[in-house]
């Protein structure tokens, strides 16, 4: 009834009014006599009109600007997801879309597509759009600098990172003075061309090279703190020195660029000594979500854009600015998080790609279509490497590292990334380089970036350890688990059945737990700190249960490539994962899993082949499966506390392997039970107990055997772990049983493949 008035009112209003506004509007036009009004006709007819309208619309700058981000997003996440799965950083995959979406590809093959996406009177649009993405992005890079470190290593940092710029700046020197007669623009000096050749050969990308350090692991090791900190010192060098640069060049003599220089440096010594200071106490107020206000957030922000401004108008770029201002930031780490995480969604995935396709807008390798060019290139790559790398690792080995961290390091510092692209285009806006020498440039910046992965893993497979692996002897009743897990939730119920499986032989039996981060959703310098919340509550639990467990934490790009090479290197007699609740009602898993465990890609169901099997399993967990030799469960946690009951369904005389887990999942608690259920009623109950007996002679009292799909088990299987094979598993999903087993929690086993 009360549905029933609403609606009536409802229409009852939306007419009285529509009749009151129309009322109005034939007033109104009475009010037109004496006026001079243009009432618009149609000769072509209104569909013609209609279309020549959208065709305007889509000629609009907004039309065009958006359609542009649409299509430079979705080309730079595809070849960033390219690049993660042949190992390489997600960076060169958006420098290769900017290339492809630019007159070197798509301009070339594809022209009148090319020019209706990227019309020439939209790129002043894109440019300034892309410069605030970089902005952002330099305030990024400047908060990600971790000053203690710098502070604590600065010796050992401050020379080889040192030496990693003036190698190749002297060696960019010396290739400018081959390049300058035929390669350099017509107006422009040779102090110039020179010192930006210099600095382009001197940079290192400090973003991708630390991504780089966490993905292999290295960030607790003595090589992974001495390159970060390395890293961070050439940032800030580097910027120093490109900020003088960028004086002379606009200034047009040293000596002119000294005023520049005195005011960036009275800039500089505000921004520390007074600013800074300022933003320290506003940090230490506000570190948290509920203190860190609008106001607040608006007062670094007008920072950010006040001293982007200054240097931009001071002379030496507006970049420069925004790395400041991220580098004066408080340096509660913390407050530090709080704020990227505010802006790095938006500089990194929606502003960030339209300065890589700028950028591949500028880049035309077609240019480049003389062999003697393309020498010209591999001399500048070879400058380039050989000044970067060999200055790095004779650094360091002079600094007392050894040969492999050495080389390690110049590898690393070898890597230029974005922060080239952001030189040369700075660069190419001065008119420093020419269209040609940009697109060699930034083809070096891609082959240097590039070649840091295989690089690394050369040095690590020549300084291999030949002397063939000492291993125990493994006890023959061991039994070791490893678990991986992604939420805290899902590592503590994973937790509870580990001990679960080895409560009977503790003394025998080993436990490793293993989180995998996505490389992208960490920074450096919370790695530490992520690692111990990660555990904390795992940890807790294990000493409450008295079961000591071994910690492994990974950051990587290609999870599952993780969890596999653990199994592959550990001595592991079984896998756990973990997953959520079914959520198809009347089946033993359901139609579709939500997986809490990042091993699960929640995208898309598919059928395939793993050994005689054909799963229904995400194609990341079969992809997972079939990497797998060893036994693997999937537990399907919903709230189950204590592991002491036990359901095992029977459909297959194959399924009694379990009955080796249930021995270890009961037999260390002596009023644990197990329900033995033969669901279709095709076993001789005489034989059923003969197997239990022979498998489980210290448990098969405490087994109770039912026959048949009807045994009460509505009451009778709550709060019970519903233990099941794979096979039997896909069976009941292939068939849509319906067993009301649902609010169960499951562990789906996956039995050894023999191969």
């Amino acid at each position: 009834m009360k549905n029933l008035r609403s609606t009536v009112f409802y229409i009852a209003i939306v007419i009285f009014f529509s009749f009151f506004m129309y009322w109005i509007i034939q007033q109104g036009s009475a009010l037109e006599s004496g006026r001079d009004v243009l009432i618009p006709t149609s000769e072509n007819g209104a569909w013609a009109d209609f279309v020549e309208s959208l065709k305007e619309s889509l000629q609009y700058p907004l039309s065009i600007l958006l359609i542009q981000i649409v299509a430079i997003i979705l080309t730079a996440r595809l070849f960033g997801w390219i690049c993660v799965k042949i190992k390489q950083p997600v960076v060169i995959g958006e420098m290769l879309a900017g290339i492809i979406l630019g007159p070197s590809l798509l301009g070339l093959f594809f022209p009148d597509f090319f020019s209706a996406l990227f019309p020439a009177q939209s790129l002043g649009n894109l440019q300034f759009l892309s410069q605030i993405g970089l902005i952002l992005f330099m305030f990024i890079v400047g908060m990600e600098l971790d000053l203690h470190v710098l502070r604590n290593k600065a010796h050992d940092a401050v020379v080889i990172s040192h030496a990693s710029i003036m190698l190749p700046f002297t060696l960019g020197i010396g290739l400018a003075y081959f390049l300058y007669e035929n390669h350099a623009p017509q107006n422009v000096q040779f102090l110039s061309y020179s010192l930006f050749i210099g600095i382009a050969m001197s940079i290192t990308a400090f973003p991708v090279l630390a991504r780089i350090v966490q993905e292999r692991g290295l960030q607790k090791t003595r090589l992974g703190t001495v390159v970060i900190t390395c890293a961070a010192a050439d940032d800030i060098t580097a910027w120093c020195i490109l900020a003088v640069v960028i004086a002379i060049v606009k200034a047009g003599s040293f000596v002119s660029a000294l005023y520049t220089i005195g005011l960036a440096l009275a800039y500089v010594l505000t921004m520390i000594k007074i600013v800074r200071p300022f933003f320290q106490r506003i940090g230490q107020v506000n570190s948290t979500k509920e203190t860190l206000s609008k106001p607040v957030v608006a007062i670094f922000f007008l920072m950010l854009i006040l001293s982007a401004y200054t240097t931009e108008v001071i002379g030496i770029h507006a970049l420069f600015g925004a790395f400041m201002a991220g580098a004066i930031m408080p340096e509660n780490n913390k407050f530090r998080n709080l704020f990227i995480e505010k802006i790095e969604d938006v500089a990194l995935v929606l502003l960030l790609p339209l300065f890589f396709v700028f950028t591949g807008l500028r880049t035309q390798i077609g240019l480049l279509n003389d062999p003697s060019l393309w020498l010209i290139t591999g001399l500048i790559i070879l400058v380039a490497v050989v000044g970067k790398f060999v200055g790095s690792a004779l650094a360091a080995r002079f600094m007392g590292q050894g040969w492999k961290d050495s080389l390690s390091i110049g590898a690393l510092m070898n890597t230029r990334g974005l922060m080239e692209l952001v030189v040369l285009n700075i660069g190419y806006d001065l008119s420093v380089l020419s269209a040609e020498l940009f697109s060699m440039m930034v083809v070096m910046a891609l082959v240097t970036t590039f070649m840091t992965g295989p690089a690394l893993d050369l040095i690590n497979w020549i300084f291999r350890d030949k002397a063939k692996p000492t291993f125990v002897e493994k006890i023959e009743s061991q039994f070791n688990i490893l678990f991986s897990f992604g939420k805290t939730e899902s590592g503590q119920a994973l937790l509870r059945l580990s001990n679960a499986l080895t409560a009977g032989t503790p003394e025998k039996c080993q436990v490793a737990a293993l989180h995998v981060s996505p490389a992208n959703e960490l920074h450096h310098y919370e790695v530490e700190e992520q690692e111990t919340e990660c555990f904390r509550k795992i940890l807790d639990d294990s000493r409450v249960l008295k079961r000591p467990i071994k910690t492994l934490f990974r950051i990587s790009s290609d999870i599952d490539h993780e969890i596999v090479d653990e199994v592959e290197t550990g001595q592991y007699d079984m896998l756990l994962i973990g997953t959520s609740e079914s959520i198809y009602e009347g089946s033993l898993l359901g139609k579709i899993i939500g997986f809490t465990s990042h091993i699960i890609h929640p995208e898309k169901l598919f059928a395939s082949k793993i050994g005689v099997y054909s799963s229904k399993f995400y194609e990341r967990t079969n992809r997972l499966l079939s990497k797998v030799d060893i036994p693997v469960g999937v537990l399907i946690d919903k709230g189950l506390e204590k592991i002491d009951q036990v359901v095992m369904p029977i459909f297959f005389k194959e399924d009694l392997f379990l009955l080796d887990y249930v021995n270890k999942l009961i037999g260390g608690n002596p009023e644990a039970r197990l329900i033995l259920w033969d669901v279709d009623a095709q076993f001789v109950e005489v034989d059923l107990v003969g197997e239990v007996r022979s498998q489980n002679p210290t448990c098969h009292q405490r087994i109770d055997i039912f026959s048949g799909e009807s045994i009460g088990h509505e009451k009778l299987l709550k709060d019970r772990l519903i233990l099941i094979s794979l096979v039997s598993w896909e069976t009941l999903l292939q068939q849509k049983r319906n067993l009301s087993i649902d609010p169960s929690s499951e562990l789906v086993i996956r039995d050894r493949i023999i191969r």
